[in-house]
């Protein structure tokens, strides 16, 4: 069984804010007095991560989950609790725990706007200490891998924002990273560019057991590359485990539209006990428990003279949505 890499027990992160009342003797208080309140953004979480595994963190916006990922890469110090990444305390930023990490956000940038990405490439190598003929064999593994050769050599400025997006990414893996926290990383690009980049952090994945903590409002991103989710709700953990147990739970039937092919068999299927959603003369929609849902269908296509059937299923953005209001899944 692989080892944890990730470790989180009862952290807790807080903010002191300044408060101010509107208008001009608001300020002038504000000024000569400032008034500041504590916020909690993290409440006392507990989870576990193993390495190699690639687990999604959903929750609304301000739920915490880029202040966790911030936290697990070193960039805030927590308030309370303990934590470890790869055997680190991230908020010491030791040189090899940082040469083993990397973070990705999708609306920031580190490549230089004017030149093109070789120049922020092999200057990433020179801060990793990596050799020149190294970099330059690690550049081309990974632009093979992304399919960017052409853009490493066009400035920053005229690269596409699907291009741009590949060229950040080799940046950040040019010293081979066994954890990559990724914020939003599919942020802004259109449906190919996501496809693109899902695909190429499953492979790198699976060559190199990287282990992926991936925050996501592109619900293609969660159901494409992670197996595991947790939920976050105003700084606590709602739900930490399986993907797909969470959507059978959240949703546990499915929906499906018969046509029959003679009133007489949309008559018996309609007294014949299954719960009716709708009914439009041959056209009858049922509603069956996930658990049932194979038993069910053999004794309808054994019982009945069916025409055709459609299986539906609520989609996953608006099942997920459901999850991240909720208090507790």
């Amino acid at each position: 069984m692989s080892e944890n890499i990730i470790q989180v027990s009862n952290l807790s992160k807080s903010f002191d804010i300044s408060t101010k009342q509107p208008g001009l003797k608001g300020t002038l208080k504000h000024f000569f007095k400032r008034e500041t309140k504590s916020i909690e953004i993290i409440k006392n979480i507990n989870f576990e991560i193993k390495k190699g595994e690639i687990v999604g963190f959903l929750g609304a916006n301000g739920a915490g989950k880029t202040t966790i990922l911030k936290i697990l890469c070193g960039l805030i110090y927590p308030s309370g609790g303990k934590l470890s990444v790869a055997g680190n305390l991230p908020y010491k930023r030791k040189s090899n725990f940082l040469k083993n990490i990397t973070l990705i956000m999708g609306q920031k940038q580190q490549l230089i706007w004017d030149l093109p990405p070789i120049e922020s490439f092999y200057l990433n190598a020179a801060i990793y200490d990596i050799e020149q003929t190294e970099a330059k064999k690690r550049i081309k593994e990974l632009s093979d891998m992304l399919e960017i050769e052409k853009e490493l050599y066009v400035p920053v400025r005229k690269l596409s924002l699907g291009q741009r997006m590949k060229a950040e990414l080799l940046a950040a893996l040019i010293h081979r990273p066994n954890i990559l926290f990724l914020d939003e990383p599919t942020l802004g690009l259109d449906i190919n560019a996501q496809r693109n980049l899902r695909k190429f952090l499953q492979i790198y994945n699976k060559q190199t057991n990287a282990t992926i903590c991936l925050t996501s409002h592109y619900m293609k991103d969660i159901t494409s590359l992670c197996k595991r989710v947790i939920c976050i709700h105003e700084g606590c953990i709602t739900y930490d485990g399986k993907l797909n147990k969470l959507l059978k739970k959240i949703s546990p039937v499915k929906d499906v539209l018969i046509v029959c092919k003679t009133d007489k068999d949309a008559i018996k299927l309609s007294n014949s006990g299954f719960v009716i959603k709708n009914k439009n003369q041959k056209e009858i929609t049922i509603t069956i428990k996930k658990d049932t849902f194979k038993s069910a269908l053999n004794e309808i296509l054994n019982k009945f003279d069916i025409e055709d059937l459609y299986i539906n299923e609520p989609p996953i953005d608006e099942i997920i949505g459901n999850i991240l209001v909720k208090k507790k899944v």
